[in-house]
């Protein structure tokens, strides 16, 4: 079957290229921004891709187009097949329907930590031999594809997102998936395009514990009152918890935040050893050893994984040190995950300086919903940068400079690229660490940073 994918260079839809090109159809796809990495995964796949969404891509005579919540009523192309009648489906209803039937599927939800939850887990699995298909929002070092599926395996790992479906299937895309493992990694406000309130992705949450077989199983953390009201609207599975009071626990071995013991039910089970920081790292590590007991796998066999992990590409990544000054590129565009970032890399650090450079370019940032959080969750930062366009596609409809006033001189804004690097390069110096936070492209910021440098 041909299949051509409107929307084919975003995480989700270009790695269910992958998975589709995997199973055997003849995949194209089209995009507004045709861009590495995702570009260069699908091309060398031989998957055709097609920049803009004009209508003559009907010329190509797919048996199937899969739409990616990206495109909109008024998208020409999507006008074309509307016109023409012809056959369309949203991704996450095509992968529910053509893949995910008769596997074990294991959705890592939240609101923060999926991408990272789910590299772990899948690693898991594949270092204990049972060669998990999955399909992940990011690329982890050790599984270096984001995406991957073999005919006839029976597991199946999935980043369980919480964003609308498609313009004509505003349920979050997790309820298409029917996982029997499902972890609920953590539940705040967020998307504040598509839904008016917590409550309202509350509601998404409880339909997705409503698809959990009663011989499944949900794992969340403690404490998290959101999830508690998720929970008390019913619950018809198995619920382990884990942090605090939960039946998965962590202990800190001398002191060391790389090292620390895992705890089930008041029993030690072993220790991690790594390289990767952050509390929220470590509860993400319960929650993926959790779900992989639930598939079979020992505990002791997940802590000997997770202690090999590398972590994924865009968390807290070294893109590179000049001059004794580094260079981080990180996927965190909410101020709970831009805290949460600094936090790991002041642990990092130390007293040296942070240069944090923020693009505030989600849906839910553009509109301010969440502005001002942001002096707060940029705290650990010497300095921030901020990079807010004032016309095109991701403008801002808030005022950086006046957001970010309470910061001081520690604060500042731009909306030239080029002026932007000038400036963060005239404060930099040995010893330094440049952190840039965005969950998109961010104009090549961190090379043009690096040849500056």
């Amino acid at each position: 079957m041909h299949l051509h994918i409107l929307g084919i260079c975003g995480t989700f839809m270009g790695g269910l290229a992958l998975i589709a090109r995997a199973a055997g159809h003849t995949v194209t796809g089209c995009d507004a921004g045709v861009y590495p990495p995702m570009s260069t995964q699908l091309e060398e796949q031989g998957i055709r891709l097609i920049e803009g969404f004009a209508a003559d891509q009907l010329s190509l005579k797919p048996d199937l187009f899969i739409i990616g919540n990206v495109v909109s009523r008024g998208n020409p192309l999507m006008e074309a097949i509307l016109d023409a009648g012809l056959p369309y489906v949203s991704g996450p209803q095509w992968l529910g329907e053509q893949v995910l039937g008769g596997q074990h599927v294991l959705a890592v939800a939240g609101t923060h930590g999926k991408t990272t939850t789910s590299s772990m887990l899948a690693w898991i699995l594949e270092y204990a031999g049972l060669e998990p298909n999955f399909l992940i929002g990011g690329i982890a070092r050790d599984l270096k594809v984001s995406a991957r599926y073999g005919p006839g395996r029976q597991w199946f790992v999935i980043e369980a997102d919480e964003y609308d479906t498609a313009f004509f299937d505003k349920r979050s895309k997790f309820v298409h998936y029917r996982p029997r493992t499902a972890i609920l990694n953590n539940l705040e406000y967020d998307h504040a395009d598509i839904f008016p309130d917590l409550a309202a992705i509350e509601t998404q949450f409880h339909h997705l514990v409503r698809t959990i077989p009663s011989n499944g199983l949900i794992i969340r953390p403690r404490p998290d009152e959101a999830l508690d009201r998720v929970l008390a609207r019913g619950c018809w599975s198995p619920v382990e918890a884990f942090g605090p009071g939960g039946h998965w626990q962590h202990a800190p071995r001398n002191g060391d935040p790389c090292h620390f013991d895992v705890v089930l039910d008041g029993s030690p089970l072993g220790t991690i050893g790594w390289n990767i920081g952050g509390e929220h790292n470590r509860m993400n590590a319960l929650a993926a050893l959790a779900a992989a007991r639930h598939a079979g796998v020992a505990p002791a066999t997940g802590i000997q994984a997770l202690s090999r992990f590398q972590g994924v590409k865009r968390r807290l990544e070294l893109r590179g040190t000049v001059n004794q000054i580094k260079v981080y590129d990180d996927f965190a565009h909410h101020p709970t995950a831009i805290a949460t970032t600094l936090e790991g890399l002041r642990r990092q650090v130390g007293k040296a300086r942070i240069l944090a450079v923020i693009e505030p370019r989600s849906n839910t940032m553009k509109l301010g919903t969440m502005a001002a959080r942001l002096p707060q969750a940029l705290e650990q930062a010497d300095q921030v940068f901020c990079f807010g366009a004032t016309s095109g596609k991701h403008a801002l409809g808030w005022n950086p400079a006046e957001v970010l006033a309470p910061m001081g001189t520690r604060a500042s804004s731009y909306d030239d690229l080029d002026t932007l690097v000038e400036a963060i390069a005239a404060q930099a110096r040995a010893g330094d660490s440049i952190l840039v936070m965005s969950n998109g492209g961010f104009g090549g910021i961190h090379q043009k940073l690096l040849d500056r440098l």
